[in-house]
C-alpha cells in the first residue's frame, strides 16, 4: 500500500492542464465495443481504473494502440465472448465498476453478456437495476447466480420500447443507450441520466452512424441502426479535477490557471464555487484563480445558512462535495454541505476533525461546516483514503494544513487522478510518495 507524504501548508502558483474525465473515458471506451472498425479516442487519462478497462478490452481480444501520450485506437474486430466465462475476466471485471459498461453494447452486438458483481471504492450502495430493467425492457432476459455473484443477460432479439428509467442512473444510462443504438426499433428512455458525459457519449455515437434524438435532455429516442462504423472522438476535460483544482488554490490561498478547462461544460460548478466566495476569471478556455485571503460564504436571501446540495446534471455532481466541504473548513461563514445519493462518502470528515476542523456530522448524508477563516490552521495528521474523491479532498486538506500529514491506500486516488503528486509539486506542492 502506498502513501503520501504531504509537508504543509503550501501556497502554490502557475498553470495546470486537467486531464480526461475518467467517467466520459469509461463510457466511451467500452463503446469501441459497437463496432468491427477502428475508434480513435484522444485525451485519454492515464489512471488506474481507465488503464485496467484498456487491459481487460485487449484481454477480450480488442486490437488496442497506443498512438502516443493520451490518444488510442480501438478495434473490436473479434471479441472473444467466451473469455468473459473464464476466472481471469471475473478478477479484472470485478475490481473495476466502471467495467459493467460492457454489457450494453455485447448485448447489443452479440446478444448475450456475463458479468460479476462490481467492486470499486466504498461510498455506499450502487444498485445495478436500472441498468437490467433497461435490457429487460429491450427483451433480454437477465439471470442472477447468487452463489457465483455473477449476472448474466442473453438475447435471442431486441426490440424498441419506452420506458421511464426508475432513476437518472449515468451508467445506467450509458449502458442503455449503448444497447438500443443497435437495436431494431425505436427506443425512447425518459428521466435519462444528461450528465456532459453522456452527451459526450452521445455525440460520439451519432459520429459512428447511431441516430440519436434528444442529446442534452433527460428524453431521448434512439432509432436503431444495422451497424455502427468507426470515427475519432475527443474526450473533455475532467469537471472533477478542475474543480479540485478550483478549491485547492483558495483553501491555499494560491494563485493558479487552469488551462484549457472548457468553462462552458462545468455547469453549475462556477456559481456553486462562487457561493463560497471563491473569486476566478474565465479567460478564455482557461480559468484563472487569484490568490485569496480569505473568501466568505454566501447566505441565503432570508439569511439562514447556505445549502451545497447534490443532485442529478444540471445539478451539482456529488463527485465534488467532498471538495467543497473542505473548501468550507476555512471559509468565513458556515454551510450545511447535504450528500444526497451515497450514504457513506461523509465519512471521512472524522479525519478533518482529527486535523481541526470544526464539522458537525449531523448524519451519515448531512455536514454542517463553521469555517475557521483562516484564523486557525488545520493540523498535519495520518489518515486513509476510503474512495477516490475523499482522497482527493483529504490531499487538498492536507496541503493547507500546518505541518507534516501522511495519506495511506492512495490506490484509490491514482484510480481518478493522473501523477497528482508530480502535477502538483511542479505548482509548489510538497508531496512525496511513500
Amino acid at each position: 500500500m502506498s502513501s503520501f507524504e504531504i509537508t504543509g501548508p503550501c501556497r502554490m502558483s502557475g498553470e495546470i492542464t486537467p486531464q480526461g474525465a475518467k467517467n466520459e473515458a469509461l463510457q466511451v471506451i467500452c463503446a469501441t465495443l459497437l463496432t468491427s472498425e477502428e475508434v480513435i479516442i484522444d485525451n485519454v487519462p492515464d489512471i488506474l481504473d481507465v488503464n485496467n478497462l484498456i487491459a481487460l478490452l485487449r484481454k477480450m481480444g480488442v486490437e488496442v494502440r497506443y498512438l502516443g501520450p493520451n490518444r488510442y485506437s480501438f478495434r473490436a474486430a473479434d471479441v472473444d465472448i467466451h473469455y468473459m466465462q473464464t476466472d481471469d475476466f471475473r478478477s479484472r471485471a470485478s475490481s473495476l465498476r466502471g467495467s459493467i459498461m460492457i454489457m450494453g453494447p455485447l448485448l447489443a452486438r452479440y446478444g448475450m453478456a456475463y458479468f460479476p458483481k462490481p467492486g470499486g471504492d466504498k461510498i455506499g450502495r450502487r444498485r445495478l437495476d436500472t441498468h437490467f430493467f433497461g435490457f429487460t425492457e429491450l427483451g433480454a432476459r437477465f439471470e442472477f447466480n447468487s452463489d457465483e455473484i455473477f449476472y448474466t443477460v442473453h438475447a435471442e432479439e431486441l426490440k424498441g420500447t419506452y420506458m421511464l428509467l426508475d432513476e437518472a442512473s449515468v451508467t445506467g444510462t450509458a449502458n442503455i443507450i449503448m444497447a438500443a443504438v443497435l437495436t431494431p426499433g425505436v427506443t425512447t428512455i425518459y428521466n435519462a441520466a444528461c450528465e456532459p458525459y453522456i452527451q459526450q457519449l452521445c455525440k460520439m455515437l451519432s459520429a459512428m452512424g447511431a441516430r440519436i434524438n434528444g442529446i442534452g435532455s433527460n428524453l431521448l429516442t434512439i432509432t436503431g441502426v444495422d451497424k455502427l462504423k468507426g470515427c475519432s472522438h475527443r474526450i473533455l476535460p475532467d469537471m472533477i479535477e478542475i474543480g479540485s483544482f478550483i478549491g485547492m488554490a483558495a483553501i491555499t490561498k494560491s494563485e493558479i490557471t487552469v488551462k484549457d478547462a472548457a468553462p462552458s461544460e462545468l455547469g453549475i460548478i462556477p456559481m456553486a464555487f462562487s457561493r463560497m466566495g471563491i473569486n476566478f476569471e474565465v479567460r478564455g478556455d482557461d480559468i484563472y484563480i487569484p490568490s485569496q485571503e480569505e473568501y466568505e460564504i454566501d447566505t441565503f436571501i432570508d439569511g439562514s445558512i447556505m445549502t451545497i446540495a447534490d443532485a442529478p446534471w444540471p445539478g451539482l455532481t456529488p463527485d465534488l462535495l467532498s471538495v467543497f466541504l473542505v473548501v468550507a473548513t476555512q471559509a468565513k461563514g458556515s454551510v450545511l454541505i447535504h450528500q444526497k445519493m451515497f450514504e457513506s462518502r461523509l465519512f471521512f470528515v472524522d479525519k478533518l476533525i482529527d486535523m481541526g476542523a470544526s464539522i458537525i456530522l449531523c448524519d451519515p448524508h448531512r455536514a454542517t461546516v463553521i469555517g475557521h477563516n483562516h484564523k486557525t490552521s488545520l493540523r498535519g495528521c495520518v489518515m486513509t483514503s476510503p474512495d477516490i474523491r475523499a482522497g482527493v479532498a483529504l490531499l487538498i486538506a492536507a496541503l493547507s494544513a500546518k505541518g507534516k500529514s501522511v495519506i495511506h491506500n492512495i490506490e484509490q486516488i491514482d484510480r481518478g487522478y493522473q501523477n497528482i503528486d508530480t502535477r502538483l509539486n511542479q505548482l509548489g506542492a510538497s508531496i512525496r510518495r511513500i
